[in-house]
C-alpha cells in the first residue's frame, strides 16, 4: 500500500486539475503532484473553443493555460495522450492504458464531462455529425464548416445556441432544432428564453420548439443529408452539431466502487470534495454535490476553478465548506447573456429591461428570497445581482420591475445591502 505522504495524482488534465495543482505550490504543498490526461494537449481553456476558436478569431496558443515550462519550474508531472485504466483503492495506486502503475497518497478525479450523443441508431455515428467538446472536435468541425452551407444543430441549450450564432456569424444557413417546449428550458425561465430566441430570429436562425429528430437522414455519398422531425416534416443539411447535454466522465469511479449518482452521473462529493474513500476527492464537471436543492453538477468554469481551490484547502489541511454562489456566462452574437445564482425552486421572477432594446434581466425568488438572475447585455443588473446573492441581500420585487428605480434603491428596507 502507498504511503499517505506520498505524492498527489489527479486523474485529469483540465482547468480544474491545472487550478488545483496552482493552489496547492502556492499555498505550499511540497509532494509531488502529478496530472494525467488523456488529451494530447496541455491543460486549455474549454469556453473559447465554441466561440472565439470555431470562428477562427482565437489561435490555438492563446488556448493553453500556462507555458510549456511551467509545469517543470513548479515540479508539477504532467503526463498527457495517457488514460487511467484503473483505480485500485487497496494499493492506493492507479493504472495507466501504457500499463504504468502510479502510487497516490491522494488521488483527485477532476474527469471532467463529455457530450451526449445522438442515438447511432438514428443516424449519429454518421459522417458529419459532429459533437463539441475537445479542440480536436473544433478542429475536425471548422474543417468540415468550410464545405458546409446549410447546419442542423440539434440542442437549445448554451452549446447549441453558441455554436448556432458562430455558424450563423459565418455565412450559413442555420436550422436549430430543440425538443423540449422551449430552448434554455432547463437553466432559464421562459422570459429569459424569450430575450435569446428573439436575438437568434433577429440574426436569421430557423429555431424551431417543442420538436424532435426522428432520425439523421443518409446522403448518396453516406454521409448526413439532414433530418426527419417528430412532426413528420424533414430539414436538410450538409453538418449536424448535436449540443443535447453532458453526462459526467464517472465510469472510472463506478469501477472502483465510489458513490456516484444516477442520471447524467457525477462523483458524489461533501462539502470538503471528499468522496466515498476519504483518499479520494472530485472536482469539477464530474463532482455531484449539494447545493441546498439536492444534488448536482455544475459544468462550469467558475464551479471548477473554485471546487479545486476548495480541494487544494483540504489538502493542505485547512478545510472549508464549499458553497458557492455559481455563476455562468454564454457569449452568442454581440450579447452576452449572464447567469447568477440557482433558480431551482424559483417561483415568481421579475423581468426588468434593459437600457438598450433586447437588453435585461430576470430576477427569480423562492419565496421571499432572492435565488437567482439571469441578464442579457445588462452587466450592471448581473453584477449587482451576483453581489446581492453573495451577502444574503434581499431586493424588492416591485423595485425591481420598475425601469426607474435605480438598483441601488431596490433592496427591501432592513436587509442587507
Amino acid at each position: 500500500m502507498a504511503d499517505r505522504d506520498s505524492g498527489i495524482v489527479v486523474v485529469g488534465a483540465g482547468q480544474a486539475a491545472l487550478t488545483l495543482a496552482e493552489t496547492l505550490r502556492r499555498g505550499g504543498e511540497t509532494r509531488a503532484i502529478t496530472l494525467i490526461g488523456d488529451e494530447a494537449h496541455p491543460p486549455y481553456q474549454r469556453p473559447p473553443l465554441s466561440k472565439a476558436y470555431l470562428s477562427g478569431e482565437m489561435p490555438r496558443e492563446r488556448l493553453w493555460l500556462k507555458p510549456a515550462d511551467w509545469y517543470a519550474a513548479q515540479g508539477v508531472d504532467l503526463v498527457t495522450g495517457t488514460a487511467v485504466t484503473a483505480i485500485d483503492r487497496a494499493r492506493a495506486q492507479v493504472t495507466l492504458s501504457d500499463g504504468g502503475v502510479r502510487a497516490y497518497g491522494h488521488l483527485v478525479l477532476a474527469t471532467g464531462s463529455r457530450p451526449r450523443p445522438f442515438p447511432a441508431e438514428a443516424g449519429g455515428a454518421l459522417p458529419g455529425v459532429h459533437l463539441i467538446r475537445g479542440i480536436d472536435d473544433i478542429d475536425r468541425l471548422q474543417a468540415a464548416l468550410a464545405q458546409a452551407a446549410r447546419i442542423l444543430v440539434i440542442g437549445g441549450g448554451y452549446i447549441g445556441l453558441e455554436a448556432a450564432a458562430v455558424v450563423r456569424g459565418l455565412g450559413k444557413a442555420v436550422t436549430l432544432i430543440e425538443a423540449g417546449p422551449r430552448i434554455l428550458a432547463r437553466v432559464a425561465c421562459d422570459r429569459s428564453a424569450e430575450m435569446v430566441r428573439a436575438l437568434h430570429a433577429g440574426h436569421g436562425v430557423d429555431l424551431r420548439e417543442g420538436v424532435g429528430v426522428a432520425a439523421l437522414t443518409e446522403g448518396a455519398g453516406g454521409g448526413v443529408a439532414g433530418a426527419r422531425l417528430s412532426d413528420g416534416t424533414e430539414v436538410a443539411a450538409d453538418l449536424v452539431i448535436v449540443g443535447i447535454g453532458g453526462l459526467a466522465n464517472d465510469a472510472l469511479a463506478r469501477k472502483a466502487g465510489l458513490a456516484c449518482g444516477a442520471g447524467a452521473g457525477g462523483v458524489i462529493v461533501d462539502a470538503r470534495c471528499h468522496t466515498s474513500d476519504p483518499r479520494i476527492l472530485a472536482i469539477g464537471d464530474v463532482a455531484l454535490f449539494d447545493l441546498g436543492q439536492g444534488l448536482m453538477r455544475l459544468e462550469s468554469v467558475q464551479n471548477a476553478c473554485d471546487q479545486a481551490r476548495a480541494a487544494a484547502a483540504t489538502l493542505l489541511g485547512q478545510p472549508a465548506p464549499y458553497a458557492p454562489v455559481p455563476w455562468f456566462w454564454s457569449d452568442q452574437y454581440d450579447r452576452k447573456l449572464q447567469i447568477a445564482g440557482v433558480n431551482i425552486g424559483a417561483d415568481r421572477t421579475v423581468y426588468r429591461p434593459g437600457r438598450q432594446p433586447g437588453t435585461g434581466s430576470v430576477w427569480y425568488f423562492r419565496g421571499h428570497s432572492f435565488v437567482a438572475v439571469d441578464a442579457l447585455s445588462d452587466p450592471r443588473a448581473y453584477m449587482t445581482g451576483k453581489r446581492w446573492l453573495e451577502i444574503g441581500a434581499q431586493p424588492c420585487p416591485e423595485r425591481l420591475a420598475d425601469a426607474a428605480t435605480d438598483l441601488r434603491e431596490a433592496v427591501a428596507e432592513g436587509a442587507a445591502a
